[in-house]
């Protein structure tokens, strides 16, 4: 009876860490939105980048096709939004965060940016990937 007991409460025990798991890193992910929320509306697209994985496997997916790695994507997104005036203020409206596996989730959403030259609204799908500790966004698919 004891055994039983016992397994029982690492059960319990288990399942209640591996939700509080999940929302830490749900938490997580939200936290690099907001910096690079906070960013973007400070016209700081290097902060802005702080969200995306450093490297050459890096891939932005957008109206214009395909864009590989971290410096061409920073250098995608001056060319696109030169100015203040074009980076305006940013806001997201999260619908979905996914577990993919362990280390990896998608996230569904949708941006809305206030701005002088008229304003952008569209959706995205990012997948985050924890790397040495930090989530990272390795995938970016916005329209």
């Amino acid at each position: 009876m004891k055994g039983i007991i016992l397994l029982f409460c690492f059960i319990f025990t288990y399942n209640t860490f591996a939700q509080t798991s999940e929302k830490e890193d749900k938490d997580a992910i939200q936290a690099v939105l907001k910096a690079q929320r906070i960013a973007w509306s400070k016209h700081d697209m290097e902060g802005y980048m702080e969200g995306y994985w450093k490297s050459d496997s890096l891939m932005f997916y957008g109206a214009n096709g395909i864009t590989q790695g971290w410096e061409n994507t920073l250098i995608r997104y001056e060319k696109a939004y030169p100015t203040e005036a074009h980076t305006g203020k940013l806001s997201f409206k999260i619908n979905d965060i996914t577990k993919i596996s362990d280390d990896a989730y998608f996230v569904l959403g949708e941006y809305h940016i206030k701005r002088e030259v008229g304003n952008a609204d569209g959706i995205f799908m990012l997948v985050f990937k924890r790397i040495n500790g930090a989530w990272k966004i390795v995938a970016d698919t916005s329209c």
